[in-house]
Parts: structure tokens; C-alpha cells; sequence
């Protein structure tokens, strides 16, 4: 392939495009650090994930378990009723099956508490999914009742993490200045675990965006972590490579049009191990440069919600900001075709990965 018909794949960022730019950086990346691990992850839960995945639709599909499309949505997505959802089973579960065969090699105390935090997230995602395919709607656990059940886990993993002191108590700004937060770093490790779990949900709204982000997040976290240099954190990269590959397996199918989609059961779960191993790894700096996408999201919806009901009480008529919120159904309302929305989406999130691993290397 030559230089011109590589950049012109670049430009049209689709999966196969995607896939080759993570793996190509992933061997620069094991190449660079001579370890050649990383690339071996990668590829193995990725063939892990594409299988399993595949042969999990007909399950699925036996099962009935299929999406609700809500009423208030954009049009366009009635076509996507009754695809089959909660594939997050099929993404998630290898990864807690590896963090189990670590823990029981290694007994880390910190590879038992993201397991706990990990399988926790899945299960009010897979709760969630499963009371949204029984009720038949767009909605499972009400927003009060998943909040309680996130806040109950990220208490008891942040509350344990700081206890057995594997939560610093100052945020990591370069290899040799940090910010001593004292006990803030509980508030802020809260509002990272469940603010970036609740992002990722928010962000699944259009076909592979989700998916597509994250492999792209989770490739910049390991590689964030490895330029930390330090021994201890080696397999926390190794966890986000993998978790790399099994989101690029996943988006084989996810992809436009989807023929799966990860439900709550994957999203939650994946925000939940972003945020985990920020924690763990005190990298909440670059991260919430890294998952910018995720972020940006949320705040469209606070935004939205916000200023509805701030103009509500005070004009007696809610007013919006955005056609809809969150922001990628505001770009599919003003007639931009969902293909390109997430091929965009996709782009700033690599370009916020390289700028956030470059502040890194320089800072």
C-alpha cells in the first residue's frame, strides 16, 4: 500500500481504516518499549471478541433479547428496532474472565478491587438491558435507582482502594509534580468512575461511536501508563490493550448498520474500566483529555436539561440549546448522515489520544 492510498484510508475512517491505525500504533508501541506483549493482547482479544461475538448474535437472536427504540428519538432510528442488543455480554465478560485468571495467579489486591468495580457496572448494565427487553421500552432501571446501585459500587471500591492505599492522594500532573489533593481524591476518583460509566452510555447512541471511541481511549490509557515507567502499572497497559482488541472485535458488528448493539450491559462497563484504571493508575489528568468525546456528551445533555428548565421557571417556556441531546443526535437532526457523524467523532478522539500522549512525553 502506498502513501497515498494510506492517507485516503485515513480520511475515510471506517472500521477496517481503524483497525489497522491501532494496530499499526501498537506495534510502534511494542516495538518501542521491546515488549512484544502488547500487540499479542491486542490481537488475541480482538480474534476473542470477533467470535465470540458472532456466534453470540444467534443466541441473542434465539432469545429475543432485542432493542427498544424510544419515541422522542430521532426518526431515522425506528429502522433500528429489534436489533438484537446486550452484546456487551459477549465484550465484557473475556475481560473479567482475564482479571480472574491474573488475580488468582498474582492475588493483587488491585486486580480484585477492578474486578469488583468491573463486574459491578456490568451487572446494573446487564439489569438495566434485561428490565428494558421485559418492559418493552427504551428504559430499565429509572435514573435514581441506577445512580444508587453505581454509587453503591464506586463507594465501596474507591472506599477500599484508599484504605489499602492504592488511591494516591495527589493527582499525577508529569512523572515528577503533582497536585496534593488530601481527601478530594475520594470526590474526584466518584465522579470519574461514575461520570465516565455514564458517559460512555450517553455517547452509545449512534452505530460503533461508542465502541469505536473507546478502543481508541483504552489504546491511549496504555499507552499513557507505560510512559509512566513504572513496573507496577505494566499490567494495567497490558488490561487496556486487551480491552482495545475486545472493542474492535465488537465493532465488526456494531459498526453502520449495526447488527448488535452493546446495551448498558457493555457501556456502563466500559466507562466503569476507563475510570477504574485511571484511578488505579492516577491518571485522571490525561484521561479526561483522552475520553474528551465521552465527556463532551455529557455536558450537552447537562447543558440542554440545564437551560430547559432554567428558562421553564423564569419564561414559562423551555427552551433549547441543542435540536437534541446527546450532541450526536443534535448533528443527525441538522441532517449530517450518521456514518459520518461517527467517523468525525472518531477522529477527534485520536487526535485527542496523540495530543494527550504528547503532553506526557513533554511535560
Amino acid at each position: 500500500m502506498n502513501l497515498q492510498m494510506m492517507i485516503g484510508k485515513i480520511k475515510r475512517l471506517n472500521f477496517k481504516a481503524l483497525f489497522s491505525l491501532i494496530t499499526f500504533s501498537l506495534l510502534i508501541t511494542s516495538y518501542y518499549f521491546n515488549n512484544y506483549t502488547f500487540i499479542g493482547i491486542y490481537i488475541l482479544f480482538f480474534l476473542i471478541s470477533f467470535y465470540s461475538t458472532k456466534n453470540g448474535l444467534k443466541v441473542i437472536k434465539s432469545l429475543k433479547l432485542l432493542q427498544n427504540i424510544r419515541e422522542d428519538g430521532p426518526a431515522l432510528h425506528f429502522s433500528k428496532k429489534n436489533t438484537p442488543t446486550a452484546g456487551g455480554v459477549f465484550l465484557v465478560t473475556p475481560f473479567l474472565i482475564l482479571l480472574l485468571i491474573i488475580f488468582i495467579n498474582s492475588y493483587s489486591i488491585k486486580i480484585l478491587l477492578l474486578l469488583f468495580s468491573i463486574f459491578g457496572f456490568f451487572i446494573i448494565g446487564l439489569l438495566d438491558d434485561f428490565l428494558s427487553i421485559k418492559n418493552q421500552n427504551n428504559t430499565g432501571l429509572k435514573v435514581n435507582e441506577k445512580f444508587i446501585f453505581q454509587s453503591i459500587v464506586a463507594t465501596v471500591f474507591i472506599g477500599l482502594a484508599y484504605a489499602t492505599e492504592l488511591i494516591y492522594p495527589s493527582i499525577s500532573i508529569t512523572n515528577t509534580w503533582e497536585i496534593n489533593s488530601n481527601l478530594m481524591i475520594i470526590p474526584i476518583s466518584f465522579f470519574t468512575l461514575v461520570g465516565l460509566s455514564n458517559s460512555v452510555n450517553l455517547t452509545d447512541g449512534l452505530d460503533g461511536l461508542a465502541t469505536g471511541c473507546s478502543s481508541i481511549v483504552f489504546f491511549g490509557l496504555g499507552t499513557e501508563i507505560l510512559l509512566k515507567e513504572r513496573e507496577e502499572f505494566i499490567i494495567f497497559s497490558v488490561l487496556c490493550y486487551a480491552m482495545s482488541g475486545l472493542c474492535v472485535g465488537f465493532l465488526k458488528f456494531n459498526r453502520y448498520p449495526a447488527k448488535i448493539f452493546m446495551g448498558d450491559t457493555g457501556s456502563l462497563s466500559i466507562g466503569a474500566t476507563i475510570g477504574s484504571i485511571s484511578i488505579l493508575t492516577n491518571s485522571f489528568l490525561i484521561i479526561f483529555i483522552m475520553c474528551g468525546i465521552f465527556l463532551v456528551e455529557s455536558i450537552s445533555v447537562i447543558i440542554q436539561v440545564t437551560f430547559f428548565k432554567f428558562t421553564k421557571k423564569f419564561l414559562r417556556d423551555g427552551k433549547r440549546i441543542f435540536l437534541m441531546t446527546p450532541l450526536h443526535h443534535h448533528f443527525e437532526l441538522m441532517g449530517v448522515k450518521e456514518e459520518k457523524i461517527v467517523e468525525n467523532f472518531w477522529k477527534i478522539n485520536i487526535l485527542l489520544v496523540i495530543f494527550g500522549i504528547v503532553l506526557k512525553i513533554i511535560l
